[in-house]
C-alpha cells in the first residue's frame, strides 16, 4: 500500500451508520425521496430498511405516486403512500429474522414521521440520528413525550467522506 492509497481517518460511529443507511437509501421506489435506515445496537448493525412498496406489489417507479397525483404535500396524509418507509422496512426485516432491537439506535437519511416515531417507541428505541428534516410537526412532539432521544446529524460531509473513501 502506498501513502496515496493509505486509508483517510477512521469515521466515527454515526458517520458510518448514516453512510451505510445512504447506500440503503439507492434501493428506494419512491418517486419522491429516497430514504434509508439503519438500525443498530452496541454499533452492530442489526437491519437495514429503505423506503418502497411492500413485497410483491407494485413499485412507485413502474405506476406512479397517488400522493404526486393528488397534489400531497410532504408530511401529509401518509396513509395514501403505497409504500412503506425506511423505518418500517428496517423493523420489519429485523421481525422477520426474530431480531430484537430494544434499546437500539437508529440512523435515517431524513427525520421519521409521526407514523414511523410511534412505531420507533414502541419497539424500544432508544435514539434516533438524522440527517434532514422532515415536516411532520407530530413526530417530534411524540419522541419528546417518550423521552425517544433525537439527533440531528449536520456533518454531512463526514457522511461523504466515508462514502468517497470506500474500497472499490
Amino acid at each position: 500500500m502506498t501513502s496515496d492509497d493509505a486509508p483517510v481517518g477512521r469515521p466515527d460511529w454515526e458517520a458510518y451508520f448514516l453512510a451505510m443507511a445512504m447506500i440503503a437509501s439507492t434501493r428506494s421506489t419512491c418517486v419522491r425521496r429516497r430514504v434509508g435506515a439503519v438500525i443498530a445496537l452496541d454499533n452492530r448493525i442489526l437491519a437495514t430498511g429503505y423506503n418502497g412498496s411492500p413485497s410483491g406489489t407494485k413499485h412507485c417507479t413502474d405506476i406512479g405516486c397517488l400522493r404526486q397525483q393528488l397534489g400531497i404535500p410532504s408530511g401529509e396524509r401518509h396513509e395514501i403512500c403505497r409504500g412503506s418507509h425506511a423505518e418500517m422496512n428496517a423493523i420489519a426485516q429485523a421481525a422477520s429474522s426474530g431480531t430484537p432491537i430494544n434499546g437500539c439506535s437508529i440512523f435515517v437519511t431524513h427525520e421519521p414521521c409521526s407514523i414511523c416515531s410511534k412505531l420507533l417507541i414502541n419497539a424500544g428505541c432508544k435514539r434516533i440520528v438524522f440527517m434532514n428534516p422532515y415536516p411532520d410537526e407530530l413526530s417530534g412532539i411524540l419522541r419528546s413525550e417518550a423521552g425517544l432521544v433525537s439527533d440531528v446529524f449536520e456533518n454531512h460531509d463526514d457522511v461523504l467522506r466515508v462514502l468517497s473513501n470506500a474500497a472499490i
